[in-house]
């Protein structure tokens, strides 16, 4: 009879280790993005420049995240989490599409407006940066997504829902919202605005004018 074979050793889990990755990892995410809002952009961005600022090696970095894209996308998910974009979830929840498109719109406004420091010169960049672009439009696209929704709960004329997404989707972007706001506009005078745009462009695909 063989003797039963030895039991695999179990992987050591330390709570204060794992604690003290987090914390290193927030601080190259911080790091991450102070660089990005910087006066270099992504021009001085990289793994390099990144550890350096957090105080950490490179090869740091590199086992946190493996690479530059993942390291952004880290960065645009720790935007989405400090700019509120997960209020969207709430707003999908109310019972009124108008209403909650409204909800979504204000959302975007605070995120982008109050976010541009980081968020124009990454808009900026995109435009040379292919893996920037990516990532940027792939994000862009969950918005669509979130928009298309609302306009499908929504009394809209034959053919009008595929324009109405169109408009509702150029209302509530970076672009459009950070060139609002570069008049002197505050944030909710923008969002008051782009609300006001966005009730109209519905009114106009409605089947009761």
């Amino acid at each position: 009879m063989k003797p039963d074979s030895p039991e695999p050793p179990r992987p050591y889990h330390s709570p204060q280790r794992a604690a003290a990755a987090a914390q290193k990892r927030e601080r190259v995410v911080a790091a991450a993005r102070d660089l990005l809002a910087g006066d270099e952009g992504l021009g001085g961005f990289s793994l390099e420049a990144v550890a350096k600022r957090a105080g950490v090696t490179r090869l740091t970095v590199y086992h946190q995240f493996g690479s530059r894209r993942a390291l952004l996308e880290a960065v645009f998910d720790d935007l989405a989490v400090s700019g509120g974009l997960q209020r969207i979830a709430a707003a999908m929840a109310m019972p009124d599409p108008q209403a909650a498109l409204a909800q979504v719109v204000l959302v975007f406004c605070e995120f982008f407006v109050d976010g541009r420091t980081v968020m124009a010169p990454l808009l900026a960049a995109a435009a040379s940066d292919p893996e920037l672009k990516q990532g940027l439009s792939e994000r862009n696209q969950r918005r669509r997504r979130v928009l298309r929704v609302l306009v499908e709960r929504m009394d809209v004329r034959a053919g009008a829902a595929d324009d109405l997404v169109d408009v509702l989707w150029a209302l509530t972007g970076a672009a459009f919202l950070i060139e609002l706001a570069a008049g002197g506009r505050g944030t909710q005078a923008v969002a008051a605005l782009a609300q006001a745009l966005a009730a109209d462009a519905v009114q106009r695909a409605s089947r009761q004018p």
